[in-house]
């Protein structure tokens, strides 16, 4: 009896021993570097977001946070790497709607993003420009409307990976005015940029942040901008829908998750310290430059609103009668 007593304080004490670990280690976090992995190639809209954030979350953290580029796969090489890290709050993933996209597109992926990824916060939104190389000869979009329709499949434009939110996106928007283009997938924005600059493709969806120091600069043309107004730094680009195409509107988004089985309270530290930065006038000022829009979210937010852009999407996908893909395959 006493042996078996002693067994069980033993036991008991050990197994408190280790219920506290967990709680130790989320009040002590951060005490080294936090990763923030980027599915996606330098130069793109995630990135940008990623380069904002990096050192004001860093401050508020008071850790470093490496920005750490994967692409692939349309983000899925990146996702994938996030999913399967270790659940400790040391590495997170700044995502876009890509992450719902593909959830929506591919079969077989490796991970599931609603069961392997944990939401944190939403941080910005974002429209869209229609940008061409300047050579194109259309000054507007309704002129390039005219040119693709007068040669069906003679021109071209890039996707960040098939079956990204700029896929779908291009996709719709040439369905509207039933044009007639060649999809040439790169690894991100950024490539598919420095393709449209030199000529090499027609025409690219592009995040408002990747693209608007080439159209200031004058080596890329604004046709339009995809939001329902217009876009602050560029007040005489008009909208999709006032330049020919009623009705079109599309968005991009981004958000913070972490590997699912991260500690809640390592979580809510990390949702209190970005949201914070999200607030602060010295970050707001600079995604407003970039024609980004702040977008904090509690974790429960942006959990419901991960939930109904699955539901829209699927609904797009059906509607376009887009065929699931595999991975590697068509």
């Amino acid at each position: 009896m006493y042996r078996t007593r002693i067994a069980f304080i033993a036991c008991a004490s050990s197994l408190a021993v280790l219920l506290a670990v967990p709680a130790v280690a989320a009040e002590r976090f951060p005490v080294r570097p936090i990763r923030m992995i980027v599915p996606f190639a330098p130069g793109g809209g995630t990135d940008i977001n990623a380069r904002i954030l990096q050192d004001p979350l860093g401050n508020a953290l008071g850790q470093t946070v490496v920005v750490d580029n994967r692409p692939g796969a349309g983000s899925i090489l990146g996702t994938d790497l996030a999913a399967n890290a270790t659940p400790d709050g040391y590495t997170i993933l700044l995502c876009s709607s890509s992450l719902v996209v593909n959830a929506v597109v591919f079969e077989g992926l490796p991970y599931d993003a609603r069961r392997d990824l944990a939401p944190i916060t939403q941080i910005a939104d974002q429209p869209n420009l229609v940008v061409v190389h300047p050579s194109l000869p259309a000054k507007d979009l309704k002129a390039f409307i005219r040119v693709v329709q007068s040669s069906p499949g003679k021109y071209t434009y890039g996707i960040p990976g098939i079956g990204t939110t700029t896929h779908l996106g291009s996709i719709l928007l040439l369905s509207k005015f039933k044009g007639d283009m060649i999809s040439v997938p790169f690894k991100g924005t950024g490539p598919a940029l420095t393709s449209l600059i030199g000529g090499e493709i027609s025409m690219y969806l592009s995040t408002f942040a990747s693209a608007l120091p080439h159209v200031k600069n004058g080596r890329l043309r604004a046709l339009a901008v995809t939001g329902a107004t217009r876009a602050g730094p560029l007040p005489n680009v008009p909208t999709v829908s006032e330049a020919g195409v009623p009705g079109y509107v599309h968005l991009t988004w981004y958000g913070i998750v972490a590997p699912a089985k991260t500690p809640a309270a390592i979580l809510d530290k990390l949702n209190k310290a970005i949201v914070s930065v999200l607030k602060s006038s010295k970050v707001s000022k600079l995604y407003e430059v970039q024609g980004l829009h702040p977008v904090p979210m509690t974790r429960a937010q942006f959990t419901k609103y991960i939930n109904e852009e699955h539901k829209k999407w699927e609904a797009v996908v059906r509607d376009a009668k887009i065929p699931r893909r595999t991975l590697g395959g068509r």
